[in-house]
């Protein structure tokens, strides 16, 4: 007679849940969320509460022993209601606007007469995080469409139009080459400000001429030109960098071929000089320079002022010697060196572009990789090295020499996909005229 084996002993009604039938866990009408196990709770009342069975908790969980021994703060799958996933999902789409207006207020994207600087004070940034932010440098070239993030993404409110209010107000007198970031930076106007002013926006056009409103607490500069005599070392590109002013303004206002030289004693009419400007000296172009960078350029400056120089006949068979030696054509050396600083290792603009061939430290650290050698901007010989070899980078990246030409000025991958911008025509136009004197 075979041995009877005693079943095993059932649990208690009053402390266990009744023994689960194991079904195959089906998909959820509105999907799972997730349930934490409280004091007092059994696998049935869970079940009841949620509107399911024990089966189906047991094969969604993997429950062994049919789901008899839970734990306090255990984690359960259990299928989501309707109500819930209704507030889910009005918190899913809450989150993601809230991530949408986040991106919106860290992305602006670039429109037509943009500057760093007019979208740095229109986002409440500084230019120098602006420029951090996007890996950009001082000298980067904006595309219309461009994307850039704005550090913080905090000021959204700063591009909202802000009411005059009984704004004292002047006039100004559009220029050749002004943008309105440019002239709220010039006049100390906030760019919202002078859009609400002239009932403008960010992709309004304006021209030579028009009369804008501005604020009325700072002297504005007025169209008219003014003088300059050429001096020993000037060139055509750094008389415009110190008065604030595009070359292309500089060549219109004086009716000059690009191909004119420069002679010690002539007279130049330069176009809207303003008798004083708190941000003249950090602007060039319609570009505001961070401060640290105008510093910089400040010091190169003076230290270079003090430093022993070759002289102009010196330098020229410097750059010859040195493009030679990196198989640079030495006329197209001679042609940049020329556009940029007229040979003078002296020659620092606003950007801190540095001496004979106007490089700039991170151009620089460009150029001492490629040399295979440390590169010192304040040093003649290092200054035109580094020149060099970034025209010979260029020539034999580019498809042909007016692009590589372009590519010293705009920057070549800018050149490439987008195409030349009006100034570096000019530029281009004028190294071909200086080289075919070279």
């Amino acid at each position: 007679m075979s041995p009877v084996i005693a079943p095993a002993a059932l649990p208690s009604a009053s402390t266990h849940a009744p023994t689960a039938v194991v079904q195959k866990a089906k998909p959820a009408p509105h999907g799972w969320t997730s349930y934490s196990v409280r004091n007092g709770d059994t696998l049935a009342a869970i079940a009841s509460r949620i509107g399911t069975t024990t089966g189906v908790l047991v094969a969604r969980n993997k429950l062994a022993g049919g789901g008899h021994h839970l734990s306090i703060g255990q984690h359960l799958s259990v299928p989501r209601s309707a109500a819930q996933a209704r507030v889910d999902a009005h918190r899913a789409r809450a989150a993601s606007a809230a991530r949408a207006a986040a991106i919106a207020r860290s992305t602006y994207v670039v429109r037509s007469g943009d500057t760093l600087g007019g979208i740095a004070a229109r986002k409440g940034v500084s230019l120098a995080s602006l420029l951090k932010t996007n890996g950009l440098s001082a000298r980067s070239v904006l595309q219309i469409g461009q994307k850039v993030r704005i550090p913080g993404a905090g000021a959204a409110s700063a591009s909202r139009p802000s009411s005059s209010g009984g704004l004292s107000t002047t006039r100004y007198t559009v220029r050749s080459g002004d943008t309105l970031s440019g002239i709220a930076t010039r006049t100390r106007t906030p760019l919202a400000t002078l859009y609400s002013l002239n009932h403008l926006s960010g992709r309004s056009v304006i021209h030579p001429g028009q009369k804008l409103k501005v604020r009325g607490t700072t002297a504005v500069a007025s169209a008219s030109t003014s003088g300059y005599t050429v001096r020993s070392g000037d060139t055509l590109s750094g008389i415009a960098a110190r008065h604030g002013v595009s070359l292309a303004s500089l060549l219109k206002a004086n009716r000059l071929a690009n191909a004119n030289q420069l002679s010690i004693g002539q007279k130049l009419r330069v176009p809207g000089k303003k008798a004083s400007s708190a941000s003249s000296a950090n602007t060039f172009a319609g570009r505001t320079y961070p401060s640290s960078v105008v510093g910089a350029a400040n010091r190169n400056r003076d230290a270079l002022a003090q430093a022993s120089v070759p002289s102009r006949s010196q330098t020229r068979d410097m750059i010859v010697a040195t493009a030679r030696r990196h198989g640079v054509d030495p006329s197209l050396a001679l042609a940049v060196a020329w556009q940029e600083s007229g040979w003078n290792q002296r020659q620092v603009s606003v950007a801190n572009a540095i001496g004979v061939m106007q490089v700039i430290p991170s151009s620089g650290e460009w150029a001492s990789q490629m040399s295979g050698q440390k590169i010192n901007l304040l040093r003649t010989q290092d200054n035109i090295t580094a020149g060099v070899v970034i025209l010979r980078s260029l020539t034999r990246s580019a498809k042909n020499v007016d692009q590589a030409i372009a590519g010293y000025y705009q920057g070549l991958y800018s050149v490439q996909r987008y195409g030349m911008y009006a100034d570096t025509k000019v530029y281009v136009k004028a190294i071909k005229a200086h080289r075919s004197r070279f």
